[in-house]
């Protein structure tokens, strides 16, 4: 048992600083974009960095988002090869987002990291996930809602396809913490005024 907690907390702790890189700063920087914290809603992420008039930006941010969370758990799987070790592995890289070591702590919310860590817990999983996203999207065109019906939706696909696992809690933790950070698009959806896909946001 011992054993299995410190190959989790060390997967962990390796997929925390995979996740720490935000590919919404580098890419921004890269292409000599404006900082995607300075405009928009200010977070670090795809749809945000899409606002800046760049859909080559927005699309490799989001493939760089999803592919740190699939390598993390990729990578965990592959060294160890214990749930417990690709549960570590998909929570820490999902922090690492969150709360970069690299960016003073301030991230995105995690959507395209948490889709990538999915798919490396399970293809099935993700792929079901990503689905619903893209429904939502289709029909409604908010981001924002699509994140939190998907957020619902991968716990309960995770149980259904692995069971009661401990990655099963790594994504229930995952689910919980990705509807905290997106509050502040309840509130705005809840009021009407919360932005569809592809619209600027002046503040």
């Amino acid at each position: 048992m011992g054993g299995s907690l410190a190959g989790m907390a060390l997967a962990a702790a390796g997929a925390y600083v995979i996740g720490s890189v935000a590919f919404a700063v580098v890419v921004s920087r890269a292409m000599a974009l404006p900082d995607p914290r300075s405009y928009g809603s200010g977070n670090p992420g795809a749809t945000n960095v899409l606002r800046s008039g760049s859909k080559v930006a927005a699309i490799l941010t989001l493939a760089g988002d999803a592919g740190k969370g699939w390598l993390a758990v990729w990578l965990a799987a592959l060294l160890a090869g214990t749930p417990g070790a690709a549960a570590g592995a998909a929570l820490g890289v999902f922090l690492g987002h969150l709360y970069p070591l690299f960016h003073r702590f301030r991230g995105g919310k995690g959507v395209a990291t948490a889709a990538g860590a999915l798919f490396g817990l399970d293809w099935q999983i993700g792929l079901g996930t990503l689905a619903t996203w893209l429904i939502i999207v289709g029909f409604l065109r908010y981001s924002s809602l699509a994140a939190l019906v998907a957020a619902a939706f991968a716990p309960l696909a995770t149980l259904f396809i692995l069971g009661m696992d401990v990655r099963l809690a790594a994504v229930l933790v995952m689910a919980a913490l990705l509807v905290w950070r997106h509050r502040a698009n309840i509130a705005r959806l809840a009021a009407g005024t919360e932005p569809r896909l592809g619209e600027r946001r002046v503040t």
